[in-house]
C-alpha cells in the first residue's frame, strides 16, 4: 500500500516538523488575539496585520528553507524568522501604547515563541554545512567558510557540450 506522502514527500516532511508545528500554533493564537482588536483603531488594524504576517512567516519560511537544500539559503530563510519571531515577540507593547485591552492574552504567544526558539535552535544545528555554496556577501556561509574562498565547485569538470549533444 503506498503511503499518501509518497506524493509530495517534501511538503509533507515539512508539515511534520515540530518546528513547523509550533509555528502554525504560533499562528493560530495570534489569529485569535486578532480577532479581538476593534475594527475601528486604524493604529491597532496596522498592528494586526504585521502581527498576522511575521505570525505567517514563521511556517513560511521553515518550508522555504526545507524545499532549498543549499545551507546559505537555508540561514537566510532562518535569519528572517528570526526578525519576525522577535517582532512578534515586543508586538504587545504597540499593542498596549494603542489601547488594546486583550493585552494579557499576549503572554500566551510570548511564552509559544520561547518554545519556538528552542526548537528553531535544533532546527538550525541540523542544517546541512555541507551542502553550500560560497555566500559572496559573507552573512550566510559555513563556520569557517569566508566570502573570498575558493568554491569548491569550482575543481568539478563540467563541459555543458556533453549534456547538449
Amino acid at each position: 500500500m503506498k503511503e499518501e506522502d509518497d506524493d509530495f514527500p517534501d511538503f509533507r516532511k515539512t508539515e511534520r516538523l515540530p518546528i513547523y508545528k509550533k509555528g502554525e500554533e504560533i499562528y493560530e493564537l495570534v489569529h485569535q488575539i486578532c480577532e479581538l482588536i476593534p475594527e475601528d483603531n486604524e493604529h491597532l488594524q496596522f498592528i494586526k496585520g504585521q502581527m498576522l504576517g511575521d505570525a505567517a512567516m514563521l511556517t513560511a519560511k521553515v518550508a522555504g528553507a526545507e524545499a532549498g537544500g543549499l545551507y546559505d539559503l537555508k540561514m537566510e530563510n532562518a535569519a528572517i524568522i528570526r526578525k519576525a519571531a522577535r517582532d512578534l515577540m515586543v508586538s504587545n507593547h504597540s499593542l498596549e501604547m494603542f489601547g488594546f485591552e486583550e493585552v494579557a492574552y499576549f503572554d500566551m504567544v510570548r511564552d509559544l515563541i520561547e518554545e519556538y526558539r528552542l526548537l528553531f535552535i535544533d532546527w538550525v544545528a541540523g542544517f546541512d554545512r555541507w551542502n553550500y555554496i560560497v555566500d559572496r556577501w559573507g552573512l550566510f556561509n559555513p563556520p569557517g567558510v569566508g566570502p573570498f574562498d575558493k568554491d569548491p565547485d569550482d575543481d568539478i569538470p563540467f563541459n555543458p557540450d556533453d549534456f547538449l549533444e
